[in-house]
């Protein structure tokens, strides 16, 4: 782990003043709020909770503030403040077929039990600026009906019933955590996909895009991505039965792949997984075709060397805050380091200067 040298304290103190003065802007601006983050920055907020391994929209909204909108730095405030919370316990798996739906589609099936869920989407705007934002005063919006809140089942199970699908693993077995235990190869699939969970959305957006190239074994389909609300349970032994604790937003995603079977298993198709905290579709997809690359051996595919089918490179170069940590570094003070190194060359260039007189 790396750490912030203290020195020069003067300037270092200085420095985190001028820091907040560009944090704070034009004093003629009115200042952000924690709320308006909140509400009108929910990406980037739901972003910043998934990467951080922590549920708390406020929360993650003052980090963002405090980062001055770098997002990175607020994952790595957010999970420096979850190591200081005290750990209660943990709860009982979510019900993702009980999800309360603000959006769910799939690209599989165009009729679907529950029918499907546009919500709220880019997918059709035509992603011109939209300079009315810019106004003094917003327009006031028109009505809208509340949103979906009816449950449907998981589109896959479709295909599950007709026995096309791969069947579910029993789920008996308890998973690793990833926050309380570094991170050991070989990897199961519950641990790889908590390393996606929460690794930075454009390397793994990277990783998936490079499955769709060529580099992997993989043609998805999306089976089925759905966003929405979840009851949150907990096991209270004293009371021998679970309660609700809450309810977290999330985004899911299956992926539909081929697979053209082997000795013990016929030809089916298989699953892509991906599940992240707040609405980060984008993300969901993206860990879902990584997913399934990661699967090559135990389905008995072929590794064509794609970088995503290396468990290693994608799970140990995932997660921004080590990155960071490591890239960061190499801008604190080493001046020791180098002045051996300047040394080691001015020695090497004088010894190559007395050889070549002596050749002379």
């Amino acid at each position: 782990m790396y750490v912030a040298t203290k020195g020069g304290e003067k300037a270092i103190d200085a420095a985190h003043a001028w820091l907040a003065a560009e944090r704070r802007g034009n004093p003629d601006v009115p200042e952000l709020s924690i709320a308006q983050i909140r509400e009108q920055m929910a990406l980037a907020v739901n972003r910043v909770m998934a990467e951080g391994s922590l549920y708390d929209r406020d929360l993650a909204a003052l980090a963002i503030k405090q980062a001055r909108g770098d997002l990175i730095e607020a994952v790595f405030l957010i999970r420096a403040y979850r190591t200081t919370l005290p750990r209660f316990g943990a709860s009982a798996p979510v019900e993702t077929g009980a999800m309360a739906l603000t959006r769910r589609i799939s690209a599989t099936f165009k009729d679907v039990p529950g029918g499907q869920v546009l919500g709220p989407t880019f997918d059709y705007t035509h992603r011109l600026l939209d300079f009315a934002l810019m106004a003094e005063g917003e327009a006031p919006l028109a009505p809208q009906d509340p949103a979906p809140q009816d449950t449907a089942p998981h589109v896959l199970g479709l295909l599950d019933r007709d026995g096309l699908m791969e069947p579910l693993p029993d789920g008996a077995e308890v998973p690793p955590d990833l926050t309380r235990e570094p991170l050991e190869m070989p990897a199961n699939r519950a641990l790889r996909l908590q390393a996606l969970a929460r690794g930075d959305e454009g390397f793994v957006l990277g990783m998936a895009y490079s499955t769709q190239r060529g580099y992997g074994r993989t043609h998805a389909f999306v089976g089925e991505l759905r966003i929405g609300t979840v009851m949150v349970e907990m096991e209270i032994p004293e009371l021998g039965f679970s309660v609700e604790i809450g309810e977290v937003e999330l985004t899911e995603c299956e992926t539909v792949n081929q697979f053209t079977g082997s000795k013990t298993e016929p030809p089916q198709f298989t699953r892509g997984y991906g599940l992240v905290l707040g609405q980060s579709e984008r993300k969901a997809i993206s860990m879902s075709l990584v997913d399934r690359a990661l699967r090559w051996a135990e389905l008995g595919e072929e590794n064509t060397g794609a970088p995503a089918q290396d468990s290693e490179f994608v799970l140990y170069h995932c997660d921004n805050i080590q990155a960071t940590g490591f890239l960061e570094h190499i801008k604190l003070p080493h001046y020791v380091d180098f002045q051996s190194e300047l040394e080691l060359i001015r020695r090497l260039r004088r010894d190559a200067g007395h050889m070549q007189e002596a050749a002379e």
